[in-house]
């Protein structure tokens, strides 16, 4: 048996803004050939475009597979769906490497058939880093598959996420961020990390216990009846009809933007949106700057990051999904810790080095009984699903 590797592996990783915000830059590859992929804990599929994919953009580097003598295929083919298009491929198997950690003999979909435009710059595709539980392609999840190995010096993995918003000259892609995989980066947060218990291994899955607007306590669901899957893969923050309209009834002259957008709000201009959200004990702030997308219609309103996941995306409310699904917009506020053992997510405010975030405040509502869990069932990519509906507000 391998002795447990003393390493862990610490990335920069860069914005995207019209994919789902992150991927690496140099250091994923089908030996020898370089891609960067989308990080999401939303998903659990690993995938890329190979050369015989179709209606993949000129940009978009492609996987070779006659170049790789440890390529293998299979008879199995699977199609995944998002709210703006679809893949669809070959289930495969090749060696894929990540900094100095590597498989032999790691599943993943070689992408023939994409939608139009759903890859769009540097991005190849997704690596999900959720659990084997939802993985269309019944492959472990390549995190999960180095934990097993005997790889990682903790079973864990953080992110760190740069705010671009309100900054001019913003490229499609910029660097900026980190991603730790097998451990933190202690000089990216201050203080404690509150670790929550986050139930079954299916999504990355955490009960809402409170919100604020406006400094306000708002009327929601907690615990069990809110399930939030904490999401590196969608933009924005989306959650149930009642609980959405009930943040936003907190902010002087928001509403629905109606059938151009449906599910999105919007508010005056000149208005500082508030927010807090908490997930256990502590209530974490949200910067004002990520919760204003910029203008709405007209050009007195600006648009929410606050969205009807019922309206606004492809999700549908039943009990193998989550009814929120918690994107960058949180977690650009936080330094976020996904461990695997004991199961749970942790939470820290943002060190000076990392730009700062708000002090957190205490919780005013707790979780009603234990932590959420979820089957997965009908929504194998959540976070895909949901980004690709945000895309073109970006």
């Amino acid at each position: 048996m391998r002795a447990l590797s003393s390493t862990c592996l610490r990335s920069s990783i860069s914005y995207h803004s019209s994919a789902v915000l992150l991927h690496l830059t140099d250091d994923i590859a089908f030996r020898p050939q370089p891609f960067n992929v989308i990080l999401d804990t939303g998903s659990s599929d690993l995938w890329v475009a190979d050369t015989s994919c179709t209606r993949c953009s000129r940009e978009t580097p492609l996987f070779n597979p006659s170049a790789s003598t440890s390529f293998q295929t299979s008879s199995a083919t699977t199609t995944i769906s998002y709210g703006s298009g679809q893949v669809a491929g070959i289930v495969a198997s090749d060696k894929v490497s990540m900094g100095n950690f590597s498989l032999a003999k790691q599943g993943f979909l070689a992408v023939d058939r994409t939608s139009a435009n759903l890859l769009s710059g540097s991005v190849s595709g997704i690596m999900g880093l959720a659990f084997g539980a939802i993985s269309s392609t019944r492959s472990v999840p390549f995190w999960q598959g180095l934990i097993a190995d005997r790889q990682l010096s903790a079973p864990e993995m953080s992110f760190w996420l740069t705010r671009f918003r309100g900054k001019r000259g913003v490229r499609e892609e910029e660097p900026g961020g980190a991603f730790t995989l097998g451990g933190r980066n202690a000089s990216l947060f201050q203080g404690d990390i509150e670790f929550i218990d986050a139930g079954q291994a299916s999504f990355w899955l955490l009960g809402l216990s409170g919100v604020t607007a406006q400094g306000n306590n708002v009327k929601v669901a907690t615990g069990n009846a809110a399930p939030s899957a904490i999401d590196t893969g969608t933009t924005l923050i989306g959650g149930p009809t009642p609980d959405v309209n009930a943040i936003w009834a907190q902010v002087p002259g928001a509403s629905l933007i109606g059938d151009s957008m449906p599910g999105f709000f919007q508010f005056p201009c000149s208005t500082t949106v508030q927010i807090n959200m908490a997930f256990g004990g502590k209530s974490w702030p949200i910067n004002p700057a990520d919760m204003n997308l910029g203008p709405g219609t007209g050009g007195t309103m600006c648009l929410g990051g606050i969205f009807d996941l019922s309206l606004g995306s492809n999700i549908q409310a039943n009990s193998g999904n989550p009814t929120w699904v918690v994107g960058d917009t949180f977690l650009k506020n936080v330094y976020t810790v996904f461990r695997q053992s004991p199961l749970s997510i942790g939470f820290a405010q943002l060190s000076d080095a990392a730009g700062g975030s708000g002090t957190p405040g205490a919780a005013t509502t707790r979780p009603n009984g234990a932590s959420p869990s979820g089957s997965g069932s009908g929504s194998m990519l959540l976070g895909l699903a949901l980004g690709a509906a945000v895309y073109a507000l970006l």
